[in-house]
């Protein structure tokens, strides 16, 4: 049993690392910007065509997705606990570092001088600013490694992401991702459809249209994941569960993903750290493993929270 569980963490770790370097590959492109470049499909980090946004990394490297999760995971590895503030410090500190691909929404909210004094608060303001509006996938696209926490997952997992991201549909996502990371680690059982939109309802009634079409549609495409609205949380919400719905193994559901378009990484990253969830480390094809760009340094930070869980 306990094999079981650090293969399924194992997964869940490298599975959000590899759905975002390979998703980077198709990031911001329409389904038909996709085939004309990939005519067969994207399926290995060495044919990401290196254009005036994808040149900015090296092949395999993962984007701020996984950057921001890191973020959280050292956080819990220093502390050996999760405490808000060290979290929050965490994104200032990378933020100052001016990472690639920071999303609009965090940006702004890590632009305050004084985020660490009440980052809640910071991230309250700009939701407010925006209307409340704004429920972009910035939150939930780091999410996974909370997931990994067996005590209030749930509440851990809307704190942190009211530290960047306010609005109930956002911590909602994160809430629903969680919970799904930590019942497939911890007790190798998938969430039914029933309980995941009763989770959903407790944030925002608007949660429940995307788990219906996740589960019910039989072709990814149907949900439109290349629309203007690609950078929804909603949308990359359901990207995540009709892979779990309707993929038999990591790399198609990996697969299936990254070649529908859109917000391609941060659906992939979401969407893989569950396929990892439920299939394990094992179940990768080491194609994906060892060719991540920062793959060795990747593997020390998942021992280093295997063995604190551990």
């Amino acid at each position: 049993m306990l094999d079981m569980i650090i293969d399924k963490i194992r997964g869940t770790l490298f599975g959000q690392a590899i759905g975002d370097a390979l998703g980077l590959g198709t990031e911001f492109m329409t389904k038909d910007e996709v085939h004309r470049n990939y005519p067969y499909g994207l399926t290995d980090y060495d044919q990401i065509v290196n254009d005036h946004h994808r040149k900015r990394w090296r092949k395999g490297d993962w984007t701020d997705d996984t950057d921001m999760m890191l973020c959280i995971a050292k956080a819990m590895i220093d502390d050996k606990s999760i405490k808000l503030s060290t979290i929050a410090q965490n994104f200032k500190d990378w933020f100052n570092a001016k990472p690639l691909g920071i999303g609009y929404n965090t940006y702004k909210v890590l632009s305050f001088r004084d985020y660490t004094d009440d980052p809640q608060k910071a991230a309250e303001m700009i939701w407010k600013l925006s209307g409340k509006k704004s429920a972009a996938n910035g939150a939930v696209m780091r999410t996974s490694v909370i997931g990994l926490w067996k005590d209030d997952t749930e509440r851990y997992a809307t704190e942190i992401c009211k530290l960047t991201h306010y609005d109930p549909r956002c911590t909602g996502s994160c809430a629903i991702v969680a919970l799904l990371i930590r019942n497939l680690v911890y007790k190798n059982k998938m969430l039914p459809l029933k309980e995941l939109i009763e989770i959903g309802e407790r944030y925002d009634e608007r949660i429940r249209e995307y788990l219906l079409k996740a589960s019910q549609y039989e072709d990814i495409n149907d949900l439109r994941l290349d629309d203007a609205d690609m950078g929804y949380t909603l949308k990359t919400l359901s990207a995540a569960i009709w892979c779990l719905f309707h993929c038999k193994s990591f790399e198609e559901g990996l697969l299936s993903v990254v070649n529908a378009g859109g917000d391609a990484d941060t659906n992939a990253a979401v969407a893989c750290s569950l396929l990892g969830a439920k299939f394990g480390y094992s179940a990768i094809p080491s194609k994906y493993i060892e060719n991540l760009a920062e793959g060795v340094y990747f593997q020390t930070i998942t021992n280093n929270l295997i063995n604190f869980y551990n």
